[in-house]
């Protein structure tokens, strides 16, 4: 698409139960880019990733998700804007321990018809682009293991393979490696900017550790946000 992914303009948030704010003067993301988003725990991170996917609408300004206003939407199409267009990798992973790998990493495409739809103009099956995807990811032969059988570092890798199945047009890693040694972190970092790199999906990657930065092409910090507390989420 013409134009960024993601855009923040003069958005301000309040949790009316606590009074904690967040305001974003202009943030955005553009097709295909990295960036690389550093705040300390407690800088408000959370509150701006689901403002920006649209779990937390705004009181005031736009965010801006493949051109649409937010704001504008009704809560349903914002759910499906943001199943069709994004791409999560949690913290914790989230994967669930009740699935195998394959359809761990095929779930996204049971919720949207157009994940489904990109996935099969490459592949012949939703199946194939997941195996494709673990694959490259060094993940090919585990595709009918049980997820709760895995490492950390597996079950993270079948996460990243969830998050980029259907070609989203943007890649949300809220904390990747908090779970990982350095090593592996660099490694996942690596792995996660070049695999977005080959199917075009912009990452917005999120965490407290500036070593990460070095895989990205822009760096940003959640300092240049004005918080209104200390005690944010």
């Amino acid at each position: 698409m013409n134009g960024p992914v993601l855009q923040c303009e003069a958005v301000r948030f309040t949790y009316a139960s606590s009074g904690f704010g967040l305001s974003i003067p202009s943030f955005q993301v553009s097709a295909g880019e990295a960036v690389f988003l550093e705040g300390e725990s407690g800088s408000g991170k959370s509150t701006a990733l689901n403002l920006m996917a649209g779990v937390l609408r705004a009181d005031q300004g736009q965010v801006r998700l493949m051109g649409q206003n937010l704001r504008d939407l009704s809560e349903s199409r914002v759910d499906a804007l943001r199943v069709e267009n994004i791409g999560f990798i949690f913290q914790q992973f989230n994967v669930l321990p009740y699935l195998s790998v394959i359809d761990n990493v095929t779930l996204p495409c049971r919720f949207s018809k157009s994940r489904t739809q990109r996935a099969l103009r490459e592949f012949q099956s939703v199946n194939a682009a997941a195996q494709a995807l673990l694959n490259r990811l060094g993940m090919g032969e585990y595709i009918t293991a049980p997820v709760n059988a895995l490492s950390v570092g597996q079950q993270q890798r079948v996460a990243a393979a969830r998050a980029f199945i259907g070609n989203p047009a943007l890649i949300i890693a809220d904390e990747p490696t908090s779970a990982l040694d350095a090593r592996h972190q660099a490694h996942f970092a690596h792995l996660l900017v070049e695999q977005a790199g080959q199917q075009g999906s912009a990452v917005l990657l999120v965490s407290h550790d500036p070593a990460l930065a070095t895989h990205c092409s822009r760096r940003e910090s959640m300092a240049q946000w004005r918080v209104s507390t200390s005690a944010a989420s």
